[in-house]
């Protein structure tokens, strides 16, 4: 259960007069996947893939990062983990105004920072103006926040945002960013606040740090929601180790030596020939493929469309045809995934069929659209030429596991005459490339919620924006007028038909040369842990693990007695279905 992850990304359909939420009836209940035999202590370690340069989330938007500041502070709404409406965190209510602009928060008075101080409606205001403060290096957070006035205090326990526009996703924002303790950290200096967190909100607090190697976070017995029904069988460990690995291969060993308890597997390589022998045929590692409602996401090659030759929706497209997903599936990735033909891929199904076919690789249809687009090829050297200039195409790349696929592509082009380069950086390297819109193709993957929101990523206003999520440069009137209609629709079926007309037309402009991804989470874990029959929750990741799972004694202790007598443990279901499952519960 992430409370960053699921937050962010929900927002709750309001419409007509004024409305006061939690509506009377509301009672604060368990969490509807946390499970009844669940019990606080032990230990997780967690693979973490990098060591981050900060734990404060707002200058650090890493994942690890966004975890461990999720677990030390808090949000003034939360979501249903089942039903996604916005229950109270550290706001005991909130109204709407009819205008749809105006969001007044009233805090929990019981609402405490771990040393014991009152948390406020003056933290709240802080927070913001510190996030919004140009010298702060919190970019990627304004992003939502930039919609409102600078918030107003009413009393200490009560605080008014004002948004300059109506959106969808206005109340979820106002109550979705993390509140920080002014009282601690306002005399600092805040784009310096990266590991020295002494005074928080949450359930967990940060133990020990070995830089690079890991952070251990400890459970808090004196959180102030740790009596409430709404901690029940949630957040049991009473710690979670981060293990850093800066290669993912090297976490794979310390997983299977038992240094790491769970891992999930992002290669289909892995999957089907690294997951054999004597601890996964005795059960003592379980391998399971869980299928819930967490989004699929879409991943390819972004195209930068700011410059030639890639400027051209033909040669776009030709590009597209010339990438043998396929083949690439086949060979490299024992058939285990499905092709994109679209870049919201749950937006479709039975009732809405998606009306693309996914790209062929047809090398005829790229050269006639090469040919369309004024590119002839060089007689003597094969090259295709325009305006006297070679078609050449440099691949920007920060991960050796694009290697094997760029190869296969990398033939491909030159025989329609397109010369292809690679240009591998670090990350740090690759970031200012991108910022600079210094290259011509890049991988890129996404995830997905599933409330959709197109902006970030299409609306012509962030084609420019440095660290942005329009790494295309994708500019579109028609594109841009659905995007400003959506946003003001709170029915979120009527919104998610308009980005289905969204999805139409950027698919037909080839931003991306898409390529594939899987419907399920592919999650190995040694065998010694208690966790609800969903495994996961809802709509989370491996990460869900954190928040529902609990070290269980008995099967821990059956493990270890497994592994000295070398026997058999029992075997756990190899598919788990959420629905199938939540269903009977």
């Amino acid at each position: 259960m992430s409370k960053l992850s699921i937050i962010l990304l929900f927002a709750a359909a309001f419409a007509g007069a004024e409305d006061v939420f939690p509506k009377p009836d509301w009672k604060p209940t368990r969490d509807p996947i946390a499970s009844e035999d669940a019990y606080p202590g032990g230990t997780i370690n967690i693979f973490a893939s990098q060591s981050p340069k900060s734990f404060n989330y707002y200058l650090e938007t890493s994942y690890t990062a966004s975890q461990v500041w999720g677990l030390m502070y808090e949000t003034l709404l939360d979501s249903n983990s089942v039903t996604l409406a916005d229950e109270p965190s550290l706001a005991r209510k909130w109204v709407i105004a009819d205008d749809k602009k105006t969001f007044t928060f009233h805090l929990d008075p019981t609402a405490r920072w771990s040393d014991g101080k009152p948390i406020t409606a003056h933290d709240v205001k802080w927070t913001f103006d510190i996030v919004m403060d140009p010298k702060s290096l919190t970019g990627p957070h304004k992003t939502d926040l930039e919609r409102f006035e600078s918030p107003e205090v009413i009393d200490d326990n009560t605080i008014r945002f004002t948004a300059k526009e109506v959106h969808w996703k206005n109340l979820n924002a106002a109550g979705g960013f993390h509140i920080l303790p002014k009282h601690v950290m306002a005399e600092k200096d805040f784009n310096k606040l990266n590991f020295d967190f002494p005074v928080i909100s949450g359930p967990y607090k940060i133990k020990e740090l070995k830089d690079g190697i890991y952070v251990m976070m400890e459970r808090r017995e004196d959180w102030w929601l740790r009596n409430s029904v709404r901690s029940e069988g949630v957040y049991n460990f009473d710690e979670i180790k981060f293990r850093f690995y800066a290669e993912r291969d090297n976490a794979y060993e310390a997983f299977k030596k038992g240094d790491i308890d769970v891992f999930p597997v992002y290669t289909a390589h892995r999957w089907v020939s690294q997951t054999k022998g004597e601890k996964f045929d005795r059960n003592w590692i379980v391998k399971q493929k869980i299928y819930n409602h967490n989004p699929v996401g879409y991943q390819g090659f972004a195209m930068n469309m700011r410059r030639p030759p890639l400027d051209d929706v033909r040669v776009r497209k030709a590009i597209a045809h010339l990438i043998d997903r396929p083949k690439m599936n086949s060979t490299l990735m024992h058939d285990q995934y499905f092709l994109h033909k679209s870049y919201y891929e749950d937006l479709w199904g039975q009732a809405h069929p998606c009306p693309n076919d996914a790209v062929a690789f047809e090398k005829a249809a790229a050269r006639k659209l090469l040919t369309e687009a004024g590119w002839i090829a060089n007689p003597e050297t094969g090259i295709l030429e325009k305006n006297g200039k070679q078609f050449h195409l440099r691949v920007l790349t920060r991960s050796a596991s694009a290697d094997k696929f760029i190869a296969i592509i990398k033939e491909d082009f030159k025989d329609v005459g397109i010369e292809l380069s690679v240009d591998k950086k670090d990350w740090a390297a690759w970031i200012k490339d991108m910022d600079a819109f210094n290259f011509d193709l890049t991988w890129a993957a996404w995830g997905a919620g599933p409330r959709k929101d197109p902006e970030s990523m299409w609306y012509s206003k962030e084609a420019d924006r440095k660290s942005g999520n329009n790494y295309t440069g994708f500019k579109n009137d028609q594109v841009d007028r659905l995007i400003e209609k959506q946003r003001s629709i709170f029915d979120i079926n009527e919104r998610h038909e308009i980005v289905r007309q969204v999805d139409d037309i950027i698919f037909n402009e080839h931003p991306y040369a898409l390529l594939w991804n899987i419907n399920y989470t592919r999650l190995l874990y040694w065998q010694k842990f208690g966790m609800p029959d969903t495994i996961l929750s809802k709509y989370g990741e491996e990460t869900s693990v954190i928040g529902y799972w609990w070290y269980d004694e008995d099967t821990a202790d059956d493990l270890a007695a497994a592994r000295e007598d070398t026997v058999t443990m029992p075997q756990m279901p190899t598919t788990i279905n959420f629905d199938d499952i939540f269903e009977n519960d």
